[in-house]
């Protein structure tokens, strides 16, 4: 167990330490190889990385260079990623056999390795972190610390100002002094409805009960979404932070954070942070020295998306089957076990420290007048720099996507780009230069969700779209509700027989008055929100509803039941690489001769129209 005065100590002297990892100019002979740990680059082999950069430099008595693991950097699609600072050289795409190289030549000879150099959007080498498109328009609170500090090192932690948030609440604060500045902060929840944080802190502590509980919702189930399994990953003590003061703030003494088994890395990191901040007495009893005391623990959830609802979390929590509540009462007044409950979800509780370390006044300085801070997105799909970007409310769509994200790949138009996932809706091209904020994306159909942002080019069908989305719902609804339990079931049926070719006219506005029923009558969320997709699709892209239905076509090309993939004989040059690439021997001609595509035997794969030169298939 650690006094306040050696976590003080502490900080000091590690910050000292590690000031070259955020000061390109820090006086320092030693050298620090960062590399990211995150879920994506492990998968792509990083901790190999990680064992041969150690076992090297031990090989060959280089000394003054440590190799240290890091959550998310960010720019995944660069991935495995290496930064040598205080240089902050930027590498990527590193394999297990560039580490012997990158000794040899950077850390021994003083050059930097240009092969391995980051190349930007327009196809320029970049050697610092700082000069890359994707993190100039970035601006880093809830991630401040993902990709600087090795999130199994609490004292890499304390190096940053870790746990001095806390210190400063309990010394100096008032609960109601927490309330009060994280509500004067603007701070909205970050899962989803952005419902005001203090207002629901507020709630919680005014609410009467012998037993308060702290959540953290880290059930992030949209498709293509990792905000918050990043952060857990790569700064878990932020979270548990948060939740202490969180518990500080309503009376609470204990908590609980529910995360999917789906994401071992963050479970693992996080009971590590937990049992750090145990040994050093920062969680328990008499915390620095106060009469506060609080504990955590961790529960996992199976993966079902209805979850990340409050109080379906809540009944998983406490052991049943994950289903919602009705509401009233809200978790605030009676939420685990009937007792007083805040839930927040993890992107929201990793705003918390830097609010009370840095001020309600600097954090609503950020962000537009009703949509304050920044807010983390998962940016993937038909973009150039694929990963998890943070940006302050407010930026355009089309800055994430052409600025940040460095555009559409291969020459391909924008067509459209879907926010807060299942829940969520389409935003298309003339909508791009909306700004990213709560009221914004309400106006034009879509949401914030929880910030997975996911980018289309004009390959893709916005009706076969809606169909994946509505399956998803479909496959996650729980079946407490008929509205969701059937009438998603019944539009997802209308929109397989417009993919297949069987739609008929009336079709549409069958599905717009389920859509409208299912949101008006669903018990949750989930049911509330499911029919999102379609009518966004409806109101943006009704055109492509009406190709399938009235021509038996779709336009995207995408629908393999309506594709008639057909060879121009005009454009045909007769090379015989489309023979070469169709899996089933579909299409036949002699070399040099129009070739032809035989319907009965077509799969309608694609495989022939994406490696044709010429262009000479289509769908």
């Amino acid at each position: 167990m650690k006094t306040l005065e050696e976590i003080n100590k502490i900080r000091e002297q590690k910050r000292k330490e590690l000031d070259l990892r955020v000061n390109l100019k820090a006086g320092t002979k030693e050298k620090h190889i960062l590399v990211c740990r995150g879920t994506g680059c492990t998968s792509s082999k990083s901790p190999k990385i990680i064992e041969n950069f150690k076992n090297i430099l031990k090989e060959k008595n280089v000394e003054n260079v440590r190799v240290i693991q890091t959550g998310c950097f960010g720019l995944c699609a660069k991935g495995p990623i290496v930064i040598i600072r205080p240089e902050d050289t930027f590498y990527a795409m590193v394999t297990p056999d560039d580490c012997e190289e990158i000794i040899n030549t950077h850390i021994i000879e003083g050059k930097k390795v240009e092969r391995l150099l980051c190349k930007d959007v327009d196809g320029t080498l970049v050697d610092r972190l700082d000069e890359l498109n994707f993190y100039k328009k970035q601006e880093r609170i809830a991630l401040k610390n993902c990709g600087v500090i090795d999130p199994e090192n609490i004292d890499e932690y304390i190096a940053f100002d870790g746990y001095k948030a806390l210190e400063k609440v309990l010394t100096s604060m008032t609960p109601d002094e927490v309330i009060q500045e994280v509500t004067d902060s603007g701070l909205r929840g970050r899962g989803g409805a952005g419902f005001p944080t203090g207002k629901k802190w507020m709630f919680a502590k005014m609410a009467k009960g012998d037993q308060k509980y702290v959540v953290c919702n880290a059930d992030e189930g949209d498709p293509g979404a990792f905000m918050d399994r990043s952060i857990l990953e790569g700064d878990p003590h932020c979270i548990i932070e948060a939740m202490m003061i969180a518990g500080y703030a309503i009376g609470a003494n204990k908590g609980y954070i529910y995360v999917r088994a789906e994401y071992p890395i963050a479970v693992q990191r996080f009971q590590k942070a937990i049992e750090q901040a145990k040994e050093y007495g920062i969680l328990g009893t008499n915390i620095f020295g106060t009469d506060f005391e609080f504990d955590l623990a961790i529960r996992l959830g199976a993966g079902a998306f209805v979850c990340g609802e409050e109080t379906a979390l809540l009944e998983s929590i406490e052991g049943r089957r994950g289903q919602p509540r009705l509401k009233p009462p809200f978790p605030a007044n009676a939420g685990l076990w009937q007792k007083p409950t805040l839930i927040n979800n993890v992107e929201t509780y990793a705003n918390i420290t830097k609010i009370i370390l840095n001020g309600a006044k600097w954090y609503s300085s950020i962000g537009t007048e009703t949509s304050k801070g920044t807010k983390v997105f998962a940016l993937g799909g038909n973009v150039v720099n694929i990963g998890l970007v943070e940006v302050p409310m407010g930026t355009t769509l089309r800055e994430i996507v052409f600025d940040i994200g460095g555009g559409i790949p291969d020459g391909k138009e924008f067509k459209a780009a879907q926010t807060g996932g299942p829940s969520g809706g389409c935003i298309p091209a003339e909508h791009l230069d909306t700004p990213i904020d709560y009221e914004s994306l309400s106006a034009i159909g879509s949401m914030m969700g929880s910030g997975g942002l996911i980018v289309m080019d004009n390959t893709k069908c916005m009706v076969n779209l809606a169909k994946f989305y509505l399956g998803f719902t479909v496959d996650e609804s729980c079946g407490k509700c008929t509205p969701c339990r059937i009438g998603t079931q019944r539009m997802l049926e209308i929109l397989e027989r417009i993919t297949e070719g069987n739609g008929e006219t009336e079709d549409i506005s069958k599905l717009e008055k389920l859509a409208h029923t299912i949101k008006n009558a669903s018990v949750c969320g989930l049911g509330q929100t499911a029919p999102n997709p379609v009518l966004s699709t409806l109101k943006y892209f009704k055109d492509e509803y009406v190709a399938h239905i009235e021509d038996k076509k779709c336009p995207a090309g995408e629908c393999k039941a309506l594709a008639n993939v057909e060879i121009n004989p005009e454009l045909c040059k007769g090379c015989g690489i489309c023979k070469r690439q169709c899996p089933v021997n579909a299409i036949s001609g002699e070399v040099k001769q129009p070739h032809k595509i035989n319907p009965e035997i077509c799969i309608k794969c694609g495989a022939c129209v994406d490696k044709c030169p010429f262009k000479a298939i289509s769908k």
